[in-house]
C-alpha cells in the first residue's frame, strides 16, 4: 500500500517528498505509548502504596497485639471467648480504617478536579471507580487486621500470664 501512495504522489508531485509513512494504527501507538506508560505506572505505584499500606497496618496490629498479650491472655483466663478477642483486635484495625478514610476521602475529592484533566473517559466524580476502591482498600485492611486479630485468639492464656 505504501508503494502505490508513493508512485501516486511522484505522479502528482515530484518534488514533493514521502517518508516515514505510518499506518494509523501505528501512528496511535507511538502517541499513547507515554499515556499508556503513565497508566501502568500509575496502577503499578498504586498497588504498591496498597500493599505498603496493608504491611503497615499488620504491623501496627500486631505490635498492639505483642504488647496487650498479658491482658489477652488475661481476658482469655477469665473466659472470653475467642471471637471476643479476634472482635477487640479488629475494633481497633477498623477504627485505623475509618480515621485514614476520615482523612483520604475528603482529600481526594478535593483533587478529583486535577486529576479529572489526567483520565479519558472517566469522572472526577465516578462512584463507580470510587465505591470499587473503597472495597478493595476496606478488604486488604480486613485482611491485615484479622492476621494479628487470629493470632491474639489463639494466645494460650498460662503462657501469655508468663510473658515478659
Amino acid at each position: 500500500m505504501f508503494a502505490a501512495l508513493r508512485r501516486k504522489v511522484q505522479e502528482l508531485d515530484g518534488a514533493m517528498p514521502v517518508y516515514d509513512m505510518k499506518t494509523l494504527d501505528r501512528q496511535l501507538d507511538e502517541t499513547l505509548s507515554t499515556e499508556r506508560l503513565i497508566a501502568v505506572l500509575s496502577a503499578a505505584f498504586g498497588l504498591l502504596a496498597t500493599v505498603l499500606a496493608a504491611l503497615g497496618l499488620y504491623g501496627v496490629m500486631a505490635f498492639m497485639v505483642a504488647r496487650r498479650t498479658k491482658e489477652i491472655g488475661l481476658r482469655m483466663a477469665l473466659g472470653a471467648p475467642q471471637a471476643q478477642v479476634v472482635w477487640m483486635v479488629m475494633r481497633e484495625a477498623l477504627v485505623l480504617v475509618a480515621a485514614g478514610l476520615a482523612i483520604g476521602i475528603p482529600v481526594a475529592w478535593a483533587v478529583s478536579k486535577y486529576v479529572s484533566t489526567q483520565l479519558f473517559g472517566v469522572k472526577a466524580t465516578d462512584m463507580v471507580s470510587a465505591a470499587a476502591a473503597l472495597v478493595i482498600l476496606a478488604l486488604v485492611a480486613a485482611v491485615a487486621g484479622f492476621l494479628p486479630a487470629r493470632r491474639a485468639s489463639t494466645i494460650d492464656p498460662i503462657q501469655a500470664l508468663r510473658y515478659e
